[in-house]
């Protein structure tokens, strides 16, 4: 049976499905949602919700309720996830499994509560300190908002490494219907795990390596993994490019502005195409390689400026002319503003 509900709501009940156990976090629009939903679900489903002093604590929490084996969480927007990057960072470290909602707002600073995705370099970067990433997916409907969510649980346990959905705040504030999928079944077990009894008190949890061959030797499996994880999670979606000629890149709600204008240029018999990042770590590299060396210009629409470009550029290699179309501050481009960009790249590339 499918339901009507927000995409911050999506996420809660996506993470009770999963078998998380235990949220911590403070509210902040326009994530607020997912705090309030969890606080009502959470211990009906026999879990823990509680509200810390703030978003510094609440991550902390987090590493704790890991640290001992429970599938735990914490939703957030840009303020509240600059103030948690030091314990993301811990976790990282430690290599514990858990969940961050990232619900992109207007910034720098307070900035507004209006959607943007100006949180892309920190997240998807790493935007603490060390030499370490997170596991990144961008849904782009309130449907994926409850199927990535529960993915992503899937994905932090198998790799012992913070995971994240980063959505923007249209995508938190909308109303869509979703269908609830089954319960997650019997987790594996996690004899890493300290569970204060005589058997796990050999089990060690800590990023703290004061010898600088042990930091580098950890370092070295930490890089391991995420080759791993490079080589096996990578996921994306595609959407008319089995003839492009320019492609379009945009994900979360910048990729349905764009995929409504490539059905349009499409009626008016131009070969556009869309290619949407569904894992913005690991990033789909190799694809987007493949299809910028095809094509005759590539158009990055985005809500900030050029953070998601940057990786667009590295895939491309200079293969193909690209053009960037930017909205930040709660704005969001229209199928029109994105028309005509396209149609200033194709001038661009005859002029060319």
């Amino acid at each position: 049976m499918r339901q009507l509900m927000k995409g911050n709501d999506a996420i809660v009940n996506g993470a009770i499905l999963a078998g998380c156990h235990a949220y911590f976090g403070y509210p902040i629009t326009p994530a607020s949602e997912i705090a309030e939903t969890a606080a009502l679900l959470f211990p009906k489903a026999g879990g823990v919700f509680l509200q810390a002093e703030s978003e510094i604590a609440s991550i902390q929490m987090v590493y704790g309720a890991a640290s001992a084996g429970v599938r735990s969480m914490t939703g957030s927007s840009g303020p509240g996830i600059s103030l948690m990057q030091e314990g993301i960072s811990y976790l990282a470290g430690a290599e514990l499994p858990c969940v961050v909602a990232d619900i992109m707002r207007g910034g720098p600073g307070l900035g507004n509560i209006g959607p943007e995705q100006s949180d892309y370099t920190q997240m998807v970067k790493g935007g603490g300190h060390g030499n370490y990433r997170n596991i990144v997916l961008a849904p782009n409907s309130v449907q994926e908002m409850c199927d990535l969510t529960i993915l992503a649980f899937e994905l932090a346990d198998r790799y012992r490494n913070p995971a994240v959905i980063l959505a923007d705040g249209a995508l938190g504030q909308m109303m869509e219907a979703v269908a609830l999928p089954a319960p997650c079944g019997s987790q594996p077990p996690k004899d890493w795990a300290v569970a204060g009894n005589a058997e796990t008190r050999k089990n060690i949890i800590t990023s703290i390596y004061l010898r600088p061959e042990e930091l580098e030797q950890h370092n070295l499996k930490l890089q391991a993994k995420y080759h791993e994880i490079e080589a096996r999670e990578t996921r994306w979606e595609e959407h008319r490019t089995e003839d492009v000629e320019y492609l379009l890149v945009g994900y979360g709600i910048s990729s349905r502005v764009a995929r409504a204008t490539v059905d349009e240029a499409r009626n008016q018999g131009k070969k556009i195409g869309l290619f949407r990042p569904i894992t913005l770590f690991p990033f789909p590299m190799k694809r987007l390689s493949e299809l910028t060396a095809k094509v005759k210009g590539a158009l990055v629409v985005e809500l900030s400026y050029g953070q998601l470009m940057e990786d667009v550029r590295l895939a491309a290699n200079g293969k193909t002319p690209m053009r960037l179309l930017s909205r930040a501050g709660g704005m969001i481009p229209t199928e029109e503003e994105v028309m005509t960009a396209i149609k200033k790249m194709e001038n661009e590339c005859v002029g060319n």
